[in-house]
């Protein structure tokens, strides 16, 4: 099960364009509200999430993934059960992901030391990578059980690294050949 963890003021491309994609691929996905069921992202658009972050669990968990959005990550920062799921999932060598600003608390954990990373192209949130390894330019970066996004931009490029990272290139090129990317 892959959970995307859903705090109020998350960017919305960064959590839906992935779900629809690993869900293409036939990857069982959740959205995970924080703090409530219905959550509100960056722009006022409400997503429905499909359980409640009590309810995750760890017993089928491949992958956390972090979407990004100013407020929506303060907030899963602030939020203490999400930091313990990211640290469950990288001490147990499940697949941890984030884009845009939510590396910045892969890195606050240790968990993009010396990883090679990607992350919104700003000295805000670079600044806050720490002792991870820059990639310039990418729109997705993985390194070992750790996938980085650089923004809503490149969504679904991040969202297809998800993929292949899960289920193999193959089926990545599949979903990509799919949705017809030009």
């Amino acid at each position: 099960m892959v959970y995307i963890m859903l705090a109020p003021g998350f960017e919305e491309m960064e959590a839906v364009i992935p779900c629809d994609l690993l869900r293409r691929a036939g990857v069982a996905v959740s959205f995970v509200g924080t703090e409530s069921m219905a959550v509100p992202s960056a722009r006022g658009v409400v997503i429905q999430a499909d359980c409640a972050l009590s309810q995750v669990d760890l017993t089928d968990l491949e992958m956390v993934v972090l979407p990004g959005g100013k407020v929506g990550v303060s907030n899963l920062r602030e939020n203490q059960a999400v930091l313990d799921i990211l640290r469950f999932s990288w001490e147990n060598n499940r697949f941890v992901a984030a884009v845009c600003a939510a590396p910045a608390i892969l890195a606050s954990l240790h968990i993009t030391d010396q990883k090679h990373v990607t992350c919104y192209p700003d000295p805000h949130w670079t600044e806050q990578m720490k002792d991870a390894i820059l990639v310039a330019d990418a729109a997705s970066v993985r390194d070992g059980t750790v996938i980085t996004g650089t923004s809503a931009g490149c969504s679904v490029a991040f969202g297809l690294e998800l993929i292949a990272a899960l289920r193999g290139k193959e089926a990545a090129a599949a979903v990509r050949e799919g949705i017809v990317i030009r």
